[in-house]
């Protein structure tokens, strides 16, 4: 069984997220649990974080053997998320 791990801040961006946007964004994380490298699922060039696009939104997590690990949650024209990324890195 896979363990998730969320960043710390990662609470306060899901709260932001409208209803509907947040069932959705929960529900692909969680199945992240399930099967960590999804078909539609995409490596980050030069890293080894790998994003997910849910709707209008954008999932960025790592994968290490039983864990997987969410950083970020952003829109996906928005490049917060991706600045997020780099400040952990």
């Amino acid at each position: 069984m896979r363990k998730l791990s969320l960043h710390t801040h990662l609470g306060k961006d899901l709260a932001a997220l409208p209803p509907k946007q947040y069932r959705q964004v929960m529900s692909a994380i969680l199945d992240l649990l399930k099967e960590p490298f999804p078909h539609y699922s995409a490596p980050l060039a030069g890293s080894t974080f790998w994003r997910i696009e849910v709707g209008e939104f954008r999932v960025i997590y790592k994968a290490d053997g039983d864990t997987v690990s969410v950083l970020g949650v952003g829109k996906r024209n928005d490049s917060e998320v991706y600045k997020l990324l780099e400040r952990k890195m």
